[in-house]
């Protein structure tokens, strides 16, 4: 199995950020979980002072030997009962799948 992490940068719609929030944190990071290959998952938001197309980040850990697979059931699932995409999320969407080239390393 490979290590490879898939970066999501997004943006609420204008004026319904709790709504996206509340989605994004409380039910779509879930939705996601449920995939097969996929170990982790966390939000971020932009660091005060900073600036970009893109205010939130979420990263999901993924465990496979088939990343393309992983992505084909995410795209299958997407919009569907399993896995409802909120109006509130700009569709306006960026995501990137990057292979892991090192192990994990952590200070001491």
């Amino acid at each position: 199995m490979t290590a490879y992490t898939l970066v999501v940068m997004t943006n609420p719609v204008e004026g319904r950020a709790d709504e996206y929030n509340d989605w994004y944190s409380n039910q779509h990071l879930s939705d996601v979980l449920r995939l097969p290959g996929v170990m982790a998952a966390q939000r971020f938001k932009i660091g005060e002072g900073f600036d970009g197309p893109h205010k939130y980040m979420a990263l999901y850990q993924m465990e496979t030997s088939d990343p393309a697979g992983v992505l084909a059931e995410l795209t299958k699932r997407a919009n569907t009962p399993e896995m409802p995409i909120s109006e509130a999320m700009d569709r306006n969407v960026s995501m990137r799948l990057f292979e892991g080239i090192t192990p994990l390393m952590k200070s001491e």
